[in-house]
C-alpha cells in the first residue's frame, strides 16, 4: 500500500513486509489477533488466495471448534487480501471496505490447521464481489461465504460513501 497520493493521507502498514511463503506479515489488529503471520500461503494469483491456516486457543469455544463469530474475521481479512492478490504490495492508492458479507457454516473448524480458498468472483466499478471457502483437514467443506467490498480513494473522509 505504500506511498499514497500528495492530497492523501499517508497510512504505516508493516503488515504488508512479510517473509517468502507468508500471506501477511506482522502488524495489522486483525491479521495479529488471528496469527495470521502464521499461516501457510499456498498460492496467490490475481484474485485468488489458498492458505493453510490453523486455529489459535484464543479462537475457540468451549468445545475446542472455531467459535462461530470469530469465522467473519477470518473471511473478512481474506476477502480484503483476495482483492489485492497478485498486485505488488506497494503503490495502492485505494481503501478497501467491506459493506456486506453472507456466511453458511457447515461443519465446525477443529484444527488445528484448515484450508482457505479465496477467490474475486466479480469486479464492477469499484464494487469487489469474493467467495471464500473454508474446507477442513479431510477436504470437506466447512463455511462458504459472500462478501461485497467496496474500493475508496485514500483522502476520501470516512464514512462518505
Amino acid at each position: 500500500m505504500g506511498e499514497a497520493e500528495s492530497d492523501s493521507p499517508v497510512f504505516r502498514r508493516p503488515w504488508l513486509n512479510r517473509e517468502p511463503g507468508q500471506l501477511i506479515g506482522r502488524g495489522h489488529p486483525a491479521g495479529d489477533f488471528l496469527e495470521a503471520y502464521r499461516w501457510q500461503l499456498l498460492e496467490e494469483a490475481p484474485g485468488v488466495l489458498r492458505v493453510r491456516a490453523h486455529l489459535p486457543d484464543h479462537v475457540k469455544n468451549p468445545r475446542g471448534q472455531l467459535f462461530g463469530g470469530f469465522t467473519p474475521t477470518y473471511i473478512d481479512l481474506i476477502a480484503l487480501l483476495t482483492v489485492r492478490a497478485g498486485q505488488p504490495r506497494q503503490g495502492w492508492k485505494t481503501w478497501l471496505a467491506t459493506t456486506s458479507m453472507r456466511i453458511d457454516y457447515f461443519e465446525p473448524i477443529v484444527g488445528p490447521h484448515f484450508l482457505i480458498e479465496s477467490k474475486l468472483a466479480k469486479a464492477r466499478g469499484r464494487t469487489r464481489a469474493v467467495e471464500t471457502r473454508f474446507y477442513d483437514p479431510e477436504d470437506t467443506l466447512a463455511v462458504f461465504a459472500f462478501t461485497l467490498i467496496r474500493e475508496m480513494p485514500l483522502g476520501r473522509p470516512l464514512g462518505d460513501g
